[in-house]
């Protein structure tokens, strides 16, 4: 008995570290969790300790909801990357820089289920608005955290970085530019579906990717 106990015990240890190590960020919320129930069902048990249920059931909720908004984070975080080429989308809609086009793909990629990062060349502020603009103004047009948006530095094309980017996130690249001087480097452009095309048609967006992103 105590061997399938033992054996049990570290069944379920096992599948915790299991969870630790792939959600890290759930360790927090499921100690909290365990531990007030843990303290709640004690609570119970003994007299002496009742009055103490009235903080355990309040710390249970507290932490199961924890719980529960970091699972939610953890199906954000699996999010399938995509890059796009926001110098080169910004153009999409009536051949002049239009930021609305950035965001109309932004926003119908997300909808797909990717976690789209947008990398503009240093002159698109200027481009767009007259002045130069960086991550955080353009993050905040295309209602995206500062991190996956990157205006590339003065004086460098934005096309490494967009194909360094896609490489190291793992994702297709969202433009229609063919990146034909940069493919020995990157023999990935090849791919079918690595560069996804799209554009407008009678004023509507079309993206030519096949399929919904996994999450």
């Amino acid at each position: 008995m105590a061997r399938l106990v033992g054996c049990r015990f570290l069944l379920e240890a096992h599948i915790l570290a299991s969870l630790i190590i792939e959600f890290p960020h759930m360790f927090t919320p499921l100690v909290l969790l365990i531990g007030s129930f843990v303290f709640t069902i004690a609570a119970s048990m003994f007299p002496n300790l009742q009055d103490f249920m009235l903080l355990g059931v309040p710390c249970v909720i507290a932490s199961a909801v924890l719980l529960l908004r970091a699972l939610r984070r953890s199906k954000q975080d699996r999010k399938k990357f995509i890059i796009v080429d926001g110098s080169n989308v910004m153009h999409w809609k009536t051949g002049a820089p239009d930021i609305r086009a950035v965001r109309e793909v932004v926003d119908e990629l997300r909808l797909r289920g990717y976690a789209p990062g947008v990398v503009f060349d240093a002159n698109a502020g200027y481009l767009l608005a007259g002045r130069y603009q960086h991550d955080k103004a353009f993050g905040c047009q295309l209602d995206l955290p500062v991190d996956q948006v990157m205006v590339v530095p003065k004086g460098n094309p934005a096309d490494p970085y967009i194909l360094q980017s896609a490489r190291d996130y793992g994702g297709p690249i969202v433009s229609r530019d063919q990146f034909r001087d940069w493919v020995e480097a990157h023999p990935e452009i090849r791919e079918p579906g690595h560069l996804v095309k799209g554009g407008y048609r009678n004023g509507k967006l079309w993206l030519d990717i096949k399929t919904e992103a996994m999450t």
